[in-house]
């Protein structure tokens, strides 16, 4: 960014901007390292064309997302922290949530295209973000996971959104969808079992050996069984622990 403050030129942005603005940051280059391996980002304030400091902006980790983390790994998922941060400050954030694949310096508009890269491996990729920038990229995820304290339009790009920005709420969808998924399983074969005994039988199947028919009266108990044991079994979900 830049501006004018009281008659003066005002530069703010990394060492990449101001050098395309013909100012040297070397001077504070050794401390704008050391805040960065701190997890902070620097950015460089030049006045009137000259390097006048550096200011250190960190976003503060949240308790639960070390926590989150972890229970994503139990649960064998290849976690990338994926940001437009310097390589140095992403790497410090990511030593200390014990994250072991980092893509820094991303800009904006690529983050899109690193999702499709690992699309195109093979790969099942859920994104979480609350960015303007993570837009694309949730959208283009085939998980596209937001955070409801982040911006509308990350919210409106992605499929879930988690209402108190809480990653562990990522460990305890998965858990939810896993068990979900089991019981709709389990419920087709309530369902198909119970049709594959009861149709033969009422079509007289057993008749010729057995003299057994399915009286309607036995036919409408079975089928009302088949519906309260898929909603009974479905009802167990409530007991899942997430």
């Amino acid at each position: 960014a830049l501006g004018t403050v009281e008659g003066r030129r005002v530069l703010l942005g990394n060492a990449k901007f101001l050098a395309g603005e013909n100012v040297a940051t070397a001077d504070l280059d050794a401390m704008a390292d050391e805040l960065r391996r701190d997890g902070a980002t620097a950015i460089y304030a030049a006045i009137d064309g000259r390097i006048a400091g550096v200011i250190a902006i960190a976003d503060p980790v949240k308790a639960t997302t070390a926590e989150a983390l972890a229970g994503l790994k139990e649960e064998r998922i290849r976690v990338v922290m994926l940001t437009g941060d310097n390589r140095t400050t992403a790497e410090a954030v990511a030593r200390q949530l014990g994250i072991d694949e980092v893509e820094a310096d991303v800009l904006p508009d690529r983050k899109a295209a690193v999702v499709e890269r690992h699309k195109a491996a093979g790969q099942v990729v859920a994104m979480a973000g609350d960015g303007v920038n993570d837009a694309p990229a949730l959208a283009s995820a085939d998980v596209g996971i937001a955070m409801g304290t982040g911006t509308d339009v990350a919210i409106e790009s992605a499929g879930i959104t988690l209402l108190k920005g809480d990653l562990t709420g990522i460990v305890r969808a998965r858990r939810l969808s896993r068990a979900v998924m089991g019981n709709i399983r389990q419920n087709l074969f309530f369902a198909f079992a119970y049709n594959a005994a009861g149709i033969p039988i009422a079509a007289g199947v057993l008749y010729p050996s057995f003299g057994l028919l399915l009286s309607p009266i036995i036919a409408a108990a079975a089928m009302s069984l088949s519906s309260v044991s898929v909603i009974g079994n479905a009802l167990r979900l409530r007991t899942v622990r997430l």
